[in-house]
């Protein structure tokens, strides 16, 4: 049934949305493509899992540590990796490529330490209840996911357009140097920038593992190609452009499985970002943000 596909797209595409929130963010105020950022959302989804079975937390304080577990790990990864680089103006290729070995490093620890195979939330710990909508099936889950996810993007978008932070970082985006001048510290900025995108990122993580309910240290390389592909389709940087990108990543894939074929839901939904880069190359929202100073 559509409608009930429907209510599946709009609960993955919003957490696609989230994700790729932080990771163009990220870009748009460090102007550096963070490849670590799928290693940071599998952290929060097992650090969150960790506080339910080991301490008995409930799942909303279990969200909280996982946002910020991600956030230090984003935050450590700024300060150890990020900042020496940007202290010696290393071409931005660099810091993709110190963003990959950390994935690949995080990613190999936490298979080592919890193994390879899919770990679950105790069902006890997930919202059972369900009701009817017409004849769509809905679950209080996918209710929780998406007005979670919306709830963080709004917060984040007014953050950024109404308060004396958000004027900072678009500073920042639009020059650090002169915003350096004006007073901003923009150090200091870059690693709010680093913490906040990473604790949504380690949000999302915790999401899609409640969603489907599978945790596997694997988990962030596929999610990781669709938040690039999510934040090329909006616009590099442009914050509107990850909502848009990310719901309609997840409206594709859901729609093409739903209709054409389980295996396809991926080159349908790919395919169909290809077509719209073909018309647009620099995406929904129109330039690619460049540094200007």
């Amino acid at each position: 049934m559509l409608e009930q596909q429907l209510l599946n797209a709009l609960t993955l595409g919003s957490v696609y949305a989230l994700f790729a929130l932080g990771f163009t963010l990220v870009f748009g105020v460090l102007a550096v493509i963070n490849l670590s950022h799928g290693a940071v959302f599998m952290v929060g989804s097992y650090v969150a899992l960790a506080l339910v079975t080991q301490l008995d937390a409930p799942l909303w304080a279990a969200m909280l540590g996982a946002a910020l577990a991600s956030g230090g790990l984003g935050l450590l990864v700024d300060v150890l990796i990020l900042k020496p680089l940007r202290v010696r103006n290393a071409p931005h290729l660099i810091p993709m490529i110190a963003t990959i070995g950390v994935a690949i490093m995080v990613t190999s620890s936490s298979q080592g330490l919890f193994g390879a195979e899919i770990r679950r939330f105790p069902e006890e710990t997930l919202p059972a209840a369900d009701f009817m909508v017409g004849a769509v099936h809905v679950r209080v889950l996918e209710i929780a996911i998406v007005a979670i996810a919306f709830l963080l993007m709004a917060v984040l978008f007014i953050t950024l357009k109404r308060t004396q932070l958000g004027r900072a970082l678009r500073a920042i985006a639009e020059s650090p140097k002169a915003a350096y001048l004006m007073g901003i510290n923009v150090e200091g900025l870059f690693h709010v920038t680093s913490f906040v995108a990473a604790a949504l990122g380690g949000i999302a993580g915790v999401l899609i593992g409640l969603d489907f309910n599978a945790i596997t240290p694997q988990m962030g390389q596929p999610i990781l190609h669709k938040g690039i592909a999510v934040i090329i389709l909006g616009g590099m940087g442009d914050i509107r452009g990850a909502l848009i990108g990310g719901l309609f990543l997840g409206f594709a894939e859901v729609i093409s499985k739903a209709y054409l074929s389980s295996q396809m839901g991926d080159a349908v939904a790919f395919g169909l970002l290809f077509l719209i880069l073909l018309v647009r190359p620099s995406g929904l929202f129109g330039r690619v943000l460049e540094r200007k100073a």
